[in-house]
Protein backbone atom coordinates (compact mmCIF):
# COMPACT_ATOMS: atom_id res chain seq x y z
CA UNK A 1 0.00 0.00 0.00
CA UNK A 2 0.95 4.05 -0.65
CA UNK A 3 2.27 5.60 2.86
CA UNK A 4 3.37 8.80 1.43
CA UNK A 5 0.47 10.17 3.77
CA UNK A 6 1.54 8.82 6.57
CA UNK A 7 5.08 9.08 6.60
CA UNK A 8 4.25 13.00 5.66
CA UNK A 9 1.98 13.24 9.03
CA UNK A 10 5.89 11.82 10.73
CA UNK A 11 7.50 14.15 8.77
CA UNK A 12 6.20 16.76 11.06
CA UNK A 13 7.90 15.20 14.11
CA UNK A 14 11.32 16.78 12.73
CA UNK A 15 15.13 15.42 11.85
CA UNK A 16 15.49 11.52 11.08
CA UNK A 17 11.98 11.37 11.03
CA UNK A 18 11.56 13.34 8.26
CA UNK A 19 12.32 11.26 4.99
CA UNK A 20 12.15 12.16 1.71
CA UNK A 21 9.26 10.72 -0.29
CA UNK A 22 8.24 11.04 -3.46
CA UNK A 23 9.73 13.35 -6.78
CA UNK A 24 12.74 12.60 -8.90
CA UNK A 25 15.77 10.98 -8.69
CA UNK A 26 18.49 12.96 -9.87
CA UNK A 27 20.94 13.36 -7.52
CA UNK A 28 19.82 10.14 -5.74
CA UNK A 29 21.39 6.96 -6.22
CA UNK A 30 19.69 3.20 -5.15
CA UNK A 31 20.91 2.57 -2.08
CA UNK A 32 21.52 -1.28 -3.38
CA UNK A 33 24.19 0.11 -5.34
CA UNK A 34 25.48 2.19 -1.82
CA UNK A 35 25.81 -1.16 0.03
CA UNK A 36 27.72 -2.80 -2.89
CA UNK A 37 30.69 -0.32 -2.69
CA UNK A 38 30.26 -0.11 1.50
CA UNK A 39 29.28 3.55 1.31
CA UNK A 40 32.76 4.07 0.51
CA UNK A 41 31.86 8.00 -0.09
CA UNK A 42 30.60 8.58 2.80
CA UNK A 43 32.84 6.45 5.09
CA UNK A 44 35.80 8.49 3.52
CA UNK A 45 33.98 12.00 3.74
CA UNK A 46 33.08 11.43 7.50
CA UNK A 47 36.61 10.41 8.00
CA UNK A 48 38.15 13.62 6.63
CA UNK A 49 35.34 15.62 8.27
CA UNK A 50 35.67 14.32 11.90
CA UNK A 51 39.40 14.68 11.35
CA UNK A 52 40.54 10.31 11.82
CA UNK A 53 42.77 8.43 10.09
CA UNK A 54 40.16 5.38 11.37
CA UNK A 55 38.49 4.10 8.38
CA UNK A 56 36.46 1.90 11.21
CA UNK A 57 35.33 4.39 13.26
CA UNK A 58 33.67 6.35 10.50
CA UNK A 59 32.60 3.49 9.08
CA UNK A 60 31.01 2.52 12.36
CA UNK A 61 29.64 6.41 12.35
CA UNK A 62 28.24 6.37 8.62
CA UNK A 63 26.11 3.22 9.82
CA UNK A 64 24.96 4.62 13.32
CA UNK A 65 23.66 7.60 10.54
CA UNK A 66 21.52 4.98 8.49
CA UNK A 67 20.26 3.11 11.10
CA UNK A 68 18.66 5.99 12.47
CA UNK A 69 17.33 7.35 9.28
CA UNK A 70 16.01 3.75 9.16
CA UNK A 71 14.47 3.33 12.49
CA UNK A 72 13.13 6.60 13.16
CA UNK A 73 10.47 6.83 10.60
CA UNK A 74 9.96 3.51 10.15
CA UNK A 75 8.99 3.15 14.76
CA UNK A 76 6.98 6.75 14.29
CA UNK A 77 4.80 5.32 11.30
CA UNK A 78 4.20 1.93 12.89
CA UNK A 79 3.68 2.91 16.63
CA UNK A 80 1.25 6.07 15.52
CA UNK A 81 -0.12 4.13 12.38
CA UNK A 82 0.38 0.55 12.43
CA UNK A 83 2.33 1.03 9.25
CA UNK A 84 5.75 -0.53 8.66
CA UNK A 85 7.56 1.07 5.84
CA UNK A 86 8.92 -1.56 3.51
CA UNK A 87 11.64 0.85 2.33
CA UNK A 88 11.77 -0.98 -1.23
CA UNK A 89 13.24 1.40 -3.76
CA UNK A 90 15.21 3.26 -1.20
CA UNK A 91 17.86 5.82 -2.28
CA UNK A 92 20.29 7.67 -0.90
CA UNK A 93 21.42 10.95 -1.59
CA UNK A 94 24.74 11.99 -3.99
CA UNK A 95 27.17 13.23 -1.41
CA UNK A 96 25.16 12.76 2.34
CA UNK A 97 23.16 10.22 3.89
CA UNK A 98 19.52 11.70 3.40
CA UNK A 99 16.98 9.13 2.09
CA UNK A 100 14.39 9.02 -0.30
CA UNK A 101 11.58 6.87 -1.00
CA UNK A 102 10.08 7.69 -4.44
CA UNK A 103 7.14 5.36 -4.09
CA UNK A 104 6.60 4.90 -0.65
CA UNK A 105 5.19 1.68 0.32
CA UNK A 106 4.60 -0.35 3.25
CA UNK A 107 2.39 -2.69 4.71
CA UNK A 108 -0.34 -2.57 7.48
CA UNK A 109 0.08 -4.90 10.12
CA UNK A 110 -2.41 -6.83 12.58
CA UNK A 111 -0.76 -7.35 15.87
CA UNK A 112 2.40 -5.89 17.89
CA UNK A 113 4.70 -9.57 16.94
CA UNK A 114 3.89 -8.80 13.60
CA UNK A 115 4.32 -4.99 13.71
CA UNK A 116 7.50 -5.79 15.26
CA UNK A 117 8.66 -8.68 12.70
CA UNK A 118 7.77 -6.14 9.91
CA UNK A 119 9.91 -3.67 11.49
CA UNK A 120 12.81 -5.94 11.79
CA UNK A 121 12.60 -7.14 8.09
CA UNK A 122 12.35 -3.55 7.32
CA UNK A 123 15.27 -2.12 8.74
CA UNK A 124 17.92 -4.75 9.39
CA UNK A 125 16.79 -7.72 6.98
CA UNK A 126 16.72 -5.59 3.98
CA UNK A 127 19.39 -2.76 5.07
CA UNK A 128 21.59 -2.95 7.68
CA UNK A 129 22.51 -6.66 6.97
CA UNK A 130 23.29 -5.94 3.08
CA UNK A 131 25.03 -2.71 4.65
CA UNK A 132 27.27 -4.91 6.97
CA UNK A 133 27.71 -7.72 4.05
CA UNK A 134 29.37 -5.08 1.91
CA UNK A 135 31.51 -3.00 3.56
CA UNK A 136 35.21 -2.54 2.99
CA UNK A 137 36.41 -2.41 6.37
CA UNK A 138 36.16 -4.98 9.09
CA UNK A 139 33.52 -4.30 11.88
CA UNK A 140 32.66 -6.66 14.69
CA UNK A 141 29.13 -7.63 14.10
CA UNK A 142 28.81 -6.87 17.69
CA UNK A 143 29.58 -3.50 17.29
CA UNK A 144 27.44 -3.17 13.77
CA UNK A 145 24.48 -4.64 15.39
CA UNK A 146 25.21 -3.07 18.95
CA UNK A 147 24.56 0.00 16.39
CA UNK A 148 21.66 -0.78 15.24
CA UNK A 149 19.99 -1.58 19.03
CA UNK A 150 21.40 2.02 20.39
CA UNK A 151 19.96 3.75 17.04
CA UNK A 152 16.56 1.89 17.42
CA UNK A 153 16.28 2.85 21.04
CA UNK A 154 17.56 6.20 20.77
CA UNK A 155 14.52 7.19 17.94
CA UNK A 156 11.90 5.41 20.14
CA UNK A 157 13.42 7.98 23.28
CA UNK A 158 13.03 10.67 20.72
CA UNK A 159 9.33 9.63 19.62
CA UNK A 160 7.90 9.51 22.77
CA UNK A 161 9.86 12.49 24.12
CA UNK A 162 7.43 13.91 21.39
CA UNK A 163 4.57 12.10 21.21
CA UNK A 164 4.05 11.00 25.34
CA UNK A 165 0.85 9.01 23.93
CA UNK A 166 2.86 6.89 22.11
CA UNK A 167 5.21 5.74 24.88
CA UNK A 168 3.91 2.76 26.36
CA UNK A 169 3.87 0.84 22.64
CA UNK A 170 6.49 2.41 21.74
CA UNK A 171 8.53 0.86 24.32
CA UNK A 172 6.98 -2.56 24.18
CA UNK A 173 7.69 -2.29 20.51
CA UNK A 174 11.46 -1.22 21.36
CA UNK A 175 11.50 -4.13 24.38
CA UNK A 176 10.41 -7.17 21.61
CA UNK A 177 13.19 -5.81 18.97
CA UNK A 178 15.96 -6.35 21.51
CA UNK A 179 15.20 -9.76 21.50
CA UNK A 180 14.54 -10.18 17.75
CA UNK A 181 17.25 -11.43 15.31
CA UNK A 182 20.49 -10.04 15.15
CA UNK A 183 19.56 -7.11 18.14
CA UNK A 184 19.11 -10.02 20.61
CA UNK A 185 21.86 -9.83 23.18
CA UNK A 186 23.54 -6.69 21.82
CA UNK A 187 22.62 -4.88 25.38
CA UNK A 188 20.75 -4.84 28.47
CA UNK A 189 17.30 -2.95 29.10
CA UNK A 190 16.29 -1.64 32.23
CA UNK A 191 13.67 -0.20 34.06
CA UNK A 192 12.10 2.94 31.43
CA UNK A 193 14.11 1.67 28.21
CA UNK A 194 17.68 2.33 29.64
CA UNK A 195 19.59 0.66 27.35
CA UNK A 196 23.04 -0.27 27.98
CA UNK A 197 24.88 -2.26 24.97
CA UNK A 198 27.87 -4.67 25.14
CA UNK A 199 30.02 -2.97 23.01
CA UNK A 200 31.16 0.28 21.72
CA UNK A 201 30.53 2.61 18.26
CA UNK A 202 34.02 4.00 18.52
CA UNK A 203 33.12 7.57 18.41
CA UNK A 204 35.82 7.78 21.29
CA UNK A 205 38.28 7.88 18.87
CA UNK A 206 37.38 10.68 16.35
CA UNK A 207 38.07 14.43 17.16
CA UNK A 208 36.59 15.74 19.96
CA UNK A 209 35.27 12.33 20.56
CA UNK A 210 33.66 11.02 23.96
CA UNK A 211 32.17 7.19 25.06
CA UNK A 212 28.46 7.76 24.54
CA UNK A 213 26.22 7.24 27.42
CA UNK A 214 25.32 4.02 26.52
CA UNK A 215 28.44 2.14 25.50
CA UNK A 216 29.77 -0.77 27.17
CA UNK A 217 33.34 0.45 28.01
CA UNK A 218 32.15 3.03 30.52
CA UNK A 219 32.37 1.65 33.69
CA UNK A 220 29.49 2.14 36.44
Amino acid sequence: MRISAELSDIARLGGFFAIAVGGRTAGWQPITRCYTDGFADLVEATAQRSGTTDRRAAASLVQFSLASRLWSPAIACAVSHGIVPDFIGLHRADGSADLLLPAPTGVRVDSEQQLVQALYEAAVQRNLEPFADGLGVKLAPGLLYGNAASAMVAATHSLYGMRPDLRDHATRVARALLQTGKLADTGTVKGNLAFRRRSCCLYYRIADGSKCADCGLVKR
